[in-house]
């Protein structure tokens, strides 16, 4: 089980326990975080679950697919942490990880 830390775009945190093998977004989903719409449920088919991974993750996360470089094409405000939290699969290495939520989703 991994801690995560979702921040809303006011500073506000909120930090959850994610079930190894679950998605960052299912985690977010299932506990209500404000800001993360999952419209297509976690099939990278949308980016309404983009995130900002925090600067000292991303290495750890790694980068995107292509698959889902192209759905970040539709996100809001994309930067170089851009992720969709969809794909982003809990696991102990992610114990602590910090994720930013964008100001709109795309």
């Amino acid at each position: 089980m991994a801690k995560i830390t979702y921040v809303q775009t006011d500073g506000s945190k909120q930090t959850i326990d994610a079930e190894n093998d679950s998605t960052v977004m299912e985690t977010a989903v299932k506990n209500q975080v404000a800001g993360i719409d999952a419209d297509c449920g976690g099939a990278c088919a949308c980016a309404t679950c983009h995130v900002y991974v925090a600067d000292e993750w991303i290495k750890i996360t790694g980068a995107p697919s292509e698959m889902e470089e192209d759905m970040l094409d539709f996100a809001y405000d994309i930067r170089d942490s851009s992720r969709l939290s969809c794909q982003l699969k809990v696991s102990d290495e992610l114990d602590g990880l910090v994720v930013h939520i964008p100001e709109q989703q795309g």
